[in-house]
Protein backbone atom coordinates (compact mmCIF):
# COMPACT_ATOMS: atom_id res chain seq x y z
CA UNK A 1 0.00 0.00 0.00
CA UNK A 2 1.86 3.13 -1.12
CA UNK A 3 2.03 6.00 1.36
CA UNK A 4 2.43 9.57 0.13
CA UNK A 5 4.59 12.24 1.74
CA UNK A 6 1.72 14.07 3.44
CA UNK A 7 0.52 10.84 5.03
CA UNK A 8 4.02 10.09 6.35
CA UNK A 9 4.18 13.56 7.89
CA UNK A 10 0.82 12.93 9.57
CA UNK A 11 1.87 9.51 10.91
CA UNK A 12 5.20 10.85 12.17
CA UNK A 13 3.54 13.81 13.87
CA UNK A 14 0.87 11.64 15.48
CA UNK A 15 3.57 9.25 16.67
CA UNK A 16 5.54 12.11 18.26
CA UNK A 17 2.41 13.37 20.02
CA UNK A 18 1.35 9.97 21.34
CA UNK A 19 4.88 9.34 22.66
CA UNK A 20 4.83 12.68 24.50
CA UNK A 21 3.24 11.76 27.82
CA UNK A 22 3.83 15.22 29.29
CA UNK A 23 0.64 16.39 27.61
CA UNK A 24 -2.88 14.99 27.29
CA UNK A 25 -3.82 14.72 23.62
CA UNK A 26 -7.40 15.28 22.62
CA UNK A 27 -8.46 14.69 19.02
CA UNK A 28 -8.59 18.47 18.52
CA UNK A 29 -5.03 18.86 19.83
CA UNK A 30 -3.81 16.15 17.44
CA UNK A 31 -5.56 17.85 14.52
CA UNK A 32 -3.92 21.16 15.43
CA UNK A 33 -0.44 19.60 15.71
CA UNK A 34 -0.74 17.74 12.39
CA UNK A 35 -2.01 20.89 10.66
CA UNK A 36 1.02 22.80 11.97
CA UNK A 37 3.38 20.10 10.70
CA UNK A 38 1.81 20.05 7.23
CA UNK A 39 2.09 23.82 7.00
CA UNK A 40 5.70 23.78 8.24
CA UNK A 41 6.95 21.03 5.92
CA UNK A 42 4.65 21.30 2.90
CA UNK A 43 3.15 24.80 3.09
CA UNK A 44 -0.38 23.35 3.32
CA UNK A 45 -2.45 25.95 5.18
CA UNK A 46 -5.96 24.54 4.79
CA UNK A 47 -5.57 22.33 7.86
CA UNK A 48 -6.67 18.74 8.18
CA UNK A 49 -10.10 17.23 8.73
CA UNK A 50 -11.26 15.39 11.82
CA UNK A 51 -12.19 12.37 9.67
CA UNK A 52 -8.65 12.16 8.21
CA UNK A 53 -6.99 12.06 11.64
CA UNK A 54 -9.46 9.46 12.88
CA UNK A 55 -8.71 7.35 9.81
CA UNK A 56 -4.95 7.79 10.37
CA UNK A 57 -5.23 6.61 13.97
CA UNK A 58 -7.24 3.58 12.88
CA UNK A 59 -4.75 2.78 10.14
CA UNK A 60 -1.83 3.04 12.59
CA UNK A 61 -3.65 0.59 14.86
CA UNK A 62 -4.12 -1.89 12.01
CA UNK A 63 -1.73 -4.25 10.23
CA UNK A 64 -2.00 -2.48 6.86
CA UNK A 65 1.22 -0.53 7.43
CA UNK A 66 2.67 -3.03 9.86
CA UNK A 67 2.52 -0.57 12.77
CA UNK A 68 0.02 -2.36 15.07
CA UNK A 69 0.18 0.81 17.16
CA UNK A 70 -1.24 0.30 20.71
CA UNK A 71 -3.32 3.49 20.60
CA UNK A 72 -5.81 3.80 23.44
CA UNK A 73 -8.30 6.46 24.50
CA UNK A 74 -8.14 7.43 28.18
CA UNK A 75 -11.28 8.76 29.89
CA UNK A 76 -12.98 8.61 26.46
CA UNK A 77 -11.10 11.75 25.52
CA UNK A 78 -7.30 11.56 25.55
CA UNK A 79 -5.23 9.59 23.01
CA UNK A 80 -1.94 7.92 23.95
CA UNK A 81 0.11 4.74 23.51
CA UNK A 82 -0.69 1.93 25.92
CA UNK A 83 3.01 1.01 25.74
CA UNK A 84 5.17 4.04 26.73
CA UNK A 85 8.15 2.59 24.83
CA UNK A 86 6.28 2.13 21.55
CA UNK A 87 7.02 4.14 18.41
CA UNK A 88 6.25 3.48 14.76
CA UNK A 89 9.99 3.95 14.17
CA UNK A 90 10.66 0.86 16.30
CA UNK A 91 8.58 -1.62 14.30
CA UNK A 92 10.43 -4.90 13.58
CA UNK A 93 12.11 -5.42 10.25
CA UNK A 94 11.18 -8.24 7.91
CA UNK A 95 13.72 -10.73 6.60
CA UNK A 96 13.62 -8.90 3.27
CA UNK A 97 14.31 -5.58 5.01
CA UNK A 98 17.27 -7.07 6.84
CA UNK A 99 18.66 -8.57 3.63
CA UNK A 100 18.49 -5.24 1.83
CA UNK A 101 20.02 -3.42 4.81
CA UNK A 102 22.84 -5.95 4.96
CA UNK A 103 23.51 -5.39 1.27
CA UNK A 104 23.48 -1.62 1.83
CA UNK A 105 25.94 -1.95 4.71
CA UNK A 106 28.34 -4.00 2.59
CA UNK A 107 28.19 -1.39 -0.18
CA UNK A 108 28.74 1.53 2.20
CA UNK A 109 31.64 -0.24 3.93
CA UNK A 110 33.54 -0.17 0.62
CA UNK A 111 33.66 3.62 0.79
CA UNK A 112 34.98 3.88 4.34
CA UNK A 113 38.56 4.25 3.16
CA UNK A 114 37.88 7.27 0.95
CA UNK A 115 38.31 10.74 2.47
CA UNK A 116 35.10 11.98 0.83
CA UNK A 117 33.11 9.35 2.75
CA UNK A 118 34.81 9.71 6.14
CA UNK A 119 31.65 11.24 7.57
CA UNK A 120 29.81 7.98 6.75
CA UNK A 121 31.95 5.86 9.08
CA UNK A 122 29.78 6.31 12.17
CA UNK A 123 26.60 5.92 10.12
CA UNK A 124 27.80 2.66 8.61
CA UNK A 125 28.84 1.31 12.01
CA UNK A 126 25.47 2.21 13.54
CA UNK A 127 23.60 0.63 10.63
CA UNK A 128 25.76 -2.48 10.67
CA UNK A 129 25.32 -2.90 14.40
CA UNK A 130 21.55 -2.36 14.19
CA UNK A 131 21.16 -4.93 11.42
CA UNK A 132 23.26 -7.44 13.36
CA UNK A 133 21.40 -6.93 16.65
CA UNK A 134 17.99 -7.15 14.92
CA UNK A 135 18.86 -10.25 12.94
CA UNK A 136 20.42 -12.00 15.94
CA UNK A 137 17.75 -10.70 18.37
CA UNK A 138 20.56 -9.63 20.68
CA UNK A 139 21.65 -6.41 22.32
CA UNK A 140 23.83 -4.08 20.18
CA UNK A 141 27.56 -4.71 20.35
CA UNK A 142 28.34 -1.00 19.88
CA UNK A 143 27.03 1.57 22.35
CA UNK A 144 27.45 5.07 20.94
CA UNK A 145 27.62 8.03 23.30
CA UNK A 146 24.27 9.76 23.58
CA UNK A 147 22.34 12.02 25.90
CA UNK A 148 18.66 11.12 25.74
CA UNK A 149 17.72 13.89 28.18
CA UNK A 150 19.28 16.70 26.15
CA UNK A 151 16.75 19.41 25.40
CA UNK A 152 16.20 20.88 21.95
CA UNK A 153 17.09 17.81 19.90
CA UNK A 154 13.65 17.92 18.26
CA UNK A 155 14.76 21.20 16.62
CA UNK A 156 17.68 19.49 14.87
CA UNK A 157 15.77 18.40 11.77
CA UNK A 158 14.01 21.76 11.44
CA UNK A 159 17.33 23.60 11.53
CA UNK A 160 18.92 21.12 9.13
CA UNK A 161 16.15 21.76 6.63
CA UNK A 162 16.59 25.52 7.12
CA UNK A 163 20.27 25.18 6.21
CA UNK A 164 19.88 23.05 3.08
CA UNK A 165 16.84 25.02 1.88
CA UNK A 166 18.46 28.38 2.77
CA UNK A 167 15.45 29.37 4.81
CA UNK A 168 15.47 32.10 7.45
CA UNK A 169 13.97 31.24 10.84
CA UNK A 170 12.53 33.18 13.75
CA UNK A 171 13.89 31.95 17.09
CA UNK A 172 12.68 32.23 20.66
CA UNK A 173 16.01 31.93 22.45
CA UNK A 174 17.11 32.32 26.04
CA UNK A 175 20.80 32.28 26.89
CA UNK A 176 21.96 31.15 30.32
CA UNK A 177 22.62 34.76 31.31
CA UNK A 178 19.25 36.12 30.14
CA UNK A 179 16.26 36.35 32.47
CA UNK A 180 13.74 36.11 29.63
CA UNK A 181 13.82 34.63 26.10
CA UNK A 182 14.42 36.88 23.09
CA UNK A 183 12.73 36.60 19.71
CA UNK A 184 14.82 37.40 16.66
CA UNK A 185 15.44 36.50 13.01
CA UNK A 186 18.34 34.09 12.45
CA UNK A 187 20.17 32.87 9.34
CA UNK A 188 21.43 29.32 10.04
CA UNK A 189 24.63 28.50 8.16
CA UNK A 190 25.57 25.13 9.62
CA UNK A 191 25.07 22.84 12.60
CA UNK A 192 27.91 22.06 15.00
CA UNK A 193 28.16 19.27 17.56
CA UNK A 194 30.62 19.37 20.47
CA UNK A 195 30.65 16.84 23.30
CA UNK A 196 27.12 15.67 22.52
CA UNK A 197 25.70 19.21 22.52
CA UNK A 198 24.34 20.78 19.32
CA UNK A 199 24.67 24.38 18.13
CA UNK A 200 23.12 26.33 15.27
CA UNK A 201 25.75 28.62 13.77
CA UNK A 202 24.91 31.69 11.73
CA UNK A 203 24.10 35.39 12.01
CA UNK A 204 21.28 37.37 13.54
CA UNK A 205 19.40 39.50 11.05
CA UNK A 206 21.03 42.93 10.69
CA UNK A 207 24.17 41.92 12.61
CA UNK A 208 27.38 40.55 11.14
CA UNK A 209 28.75 38.71 14.16
CA UNK A 210 28.68 34.90 13.93
CA UNK A 211 26.73 33.31 16.75
CA UNK A 212 26.72 29.78 18.19
CA UNK A 213 23.23 29.12 19.55
CA UNK A 214 22.73 26.01 21.67
CA UNK A 215 19.66 23.98 20.70
CA UNK A 216 18.91 23.30 24.36
CA UNK A 217 18.32 27.03 24.90
CA UNK A 218 15.78 27.32 22.07
CA UNK A 219 12.11 27.57 22.99
CA UNK A 220 10.50 27.77 19.54
CA UNK A 221 11.37 27.98 15.83
CA UNK A 222 9.13 29.30 13.07
CA UNK A 223 9.90 29.95 9.38
CA UNK A 224 10.47 33.56 8.26
CA UNK A 225 9.99 33.28 4.47
CA UNK A 226 9.53 37.04 4.08
CA UNK A 227 13.21 37.64 4.95
CA UNK A 228 15.95 37.07 2.34
CA UNK A 229 18.51 34.46 3.41
CA UNK A 230 22.07 35.69 3.96
CA UNK A 231 24.43 33.19 2.32
CA UNK A 232 27.64 32.19 4.11
CA UNK A 233 30.99 32.12 2.29
CA UNK A 234 32.82 30.69 5.30
CA UNK A 235 34.31 27.20 5.34
CA UNK A 236 33.36 25.66 8.73
CA UNK A 237 36.47 23.46 8.72
CA UNK A 238 38.73 26.51 8.42
CA UNK A 239 36.59 28.50 10.83
CA UNK A 240 37.15 25.98 13.66
CA UNK A 241 40.71 25.07 12.69
CA UNK A 242 42.40 26.92 15.57
CA UNK A 243 39.95 26.22 18.40
CA UNK A 244 38.81 23.51 20.73
CA UNK A 245 35.02 23.50 20.86
CA UNK A 246 32.76 26.11 19.27
CA UNK A 247 33.89 29.47 20.71
CA UNK A 248 35.75 31.31 17.94
CA UNK A 249 37.00 34.90 18.26
CA UNK A 250 37.57 36.92 15.09
CA UNK A 251 39.95 39.22 17.00
CA UNK A 252 42.06 36.64 18.81
CA UNK A 253 45.14 35.04 17.35
CA UNK A 254 45.92 31.41 18.20
CA UNK A 255 48.66 30.91 20.77
CA UNK A 256 51.22 28.19 21.45
CA UNK A 257 50.15 26.31 24.56
CA UNK A 258 52.71 24.10 26.27
CA UNK A 259 51.35 21.48 28.67
CA UNK A 260 52.90 18.87 30.96
CA UNK A 261 50.96 15.60 31.20
CA UNK A 262 51.79 13.04 33.89
CA UNK A 263 53.08 9.62 32.87
CA UNK A 264 49.84 7.93 33.95
CA UNK A 265 47.62 10.11 31.74
CA UNK A 266 50.00 10.58 28.81
CA UNK A 267 48.65 7.56 26.84
CA UNK A 268 45.10 8.98 26.94
CA UNK A 269 46.24 12.36 25.63
CA UNK A 270 48.41 10.82 22.93
CA UNK A 271 45.76 8.42 21.64
CA UNK A 272 43.01 11.06 21.83
CA UNK A 273 44.68 14.43 21.11
CA UNK A 274 43.12 17.59 22.53
CA UNK A 275 43.49 19.26 19.10
CA UNK A 276 44.79 18.35 15.65
CA UNK A 277 47.79 20.67 16.19
CA UNK A 278 48.99 18.65 19.20
CA UNK A 279 52.62 17.51 19.09
CA UNK A 280 54.89 15.88 21.66
CA UNK A 281 57.93 18.03 22.45
CA UNK A 282 59.58 15.97 25.16
CA UNK A 283 59.30 12.66 26.98
CA UNK A 284 60.57 12.10 30.53
CA UNK A 285 60.13 9.52 33.23
CA UNK A 286 57.49 11.75 34.84
CA UNK A 287 55.42 12.33 31.72
CA UNK A 288 55.31 14.20 28.41
CA UNK A 289 55.31 17.83 27.31
CA UNK A 290 52.93 18.64 24.47
CA UNK A 291 52.22 21.78 22.48
CA UNK A 292 48.98 23.03 20.94
CA UNK A 293 48.32 25.92 18.59
CA UNK A 294 44.87 27.18 19.57
CA UNK A 295 42.87 30.18 20.68
CA UNK A 296 42.50 30.74 24.41
CA UNK A 297 38.80 30.09 24.94
CA UNK A 298 36.43 28.61 27.52
CA UNK A 299 36.59 25.11 26.05
CA UNK A 300 40.42 25.02 26.20
CA UNK A 301 40.36 25.85 29.92
CA UNK A 302 37.62 23.30 30.51
CA UNK A 303 39.64 20.56 28.78
CA UNK A 304 42.72 21.35 30.88
CA UNK A 305 40.76 21.53 34.13
CA UNK A 306 39.15 18.19 33.30
CA UNK A 307 42.53 16.49 33.80
CA UNK A 308 42.98 17.99 37.27
CA UNK A 309 46.45 17.50 38.71
CA UNK A 310 47.45 15.32 35.73
CA UNK A 311 47.92 18.31 33.38
CA UNK A 312 49.92 21.47 34.09
CA UNK A 313 50.11 24.60 31.92
CA UNK A 314 53.72 25.58 31.30
CA UNK A 315 53.11 28.34 28.75
CA UNK A 316 51.79 30.97 28.19
CA UNK A 317 51.71 32.77 31.56
CA UNK A 318 48.24 34.24 31.03
CA UNK A 319 46.66 30.81 30.57
CA UNK A 320 48.70 29.39 33.45
CA UNK A 321 47.48 32.15 35.80
CA UNK A 322 43.87 31.66 34.69
CA UNK A 323 43.97 27.90 35.36
CA UNK A 324 45.76 28.47 38.67
CA UNK A 325 43.10 30.97 39.78
CA UNK A 326 40.26 28.59 38.94
CA UNK A 327 41.95 25.67 40.73
CA UNK A 328 42.48 27.80 43.85
CA UNK A 329 38.81 28.76 43.75
CA UNK A 330 37.94 25.06 43.48
CA UNK A 331 40.09 24.24 46.52
CA UNK A 332 38.42 27.07 48.43
CA UNK A 333 34.99 25.68 47.50
CA UNK A 334 35.97 22.35 49.12
CA UNK A 335 37.43 23.95 52.25
CA UNK A 336 35.54 23.06 55.47
CA UNK A 337 33.21 25.74 56.79
CA UNK A 338 34.71 27.55 59.75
Amino acid sequence: MPVNRNALIRYKTLDACLRNRQRKWTLEALIEKVSEALYEYEGIDKGISRRTIQADLQLMRSDKLGYFAPIVVVDKKYYTYDDPAYSITNIPLSDGDLLRMNEAVEVLKQFKGFSHFTALNDVVQKLEDYVYSTAQKSVPVIDFEKNEGLKGLHFLDVLYQAVIQKQVVCLDYQSFSARLPQTFIFHVWWLKEFKNRWFAVGVRDGKGQIMNLALDRMHAITPAPEVDYVVSHIDPELYYRDVIGVSVSDNMRPIRVKLFVTHRHAPYVETKPLHHSQEVLERTGEGIIIRLYVQHNFELEKEILGFGEAMVVLEPDRLRRSIQKRLLEAVHAYAPNE
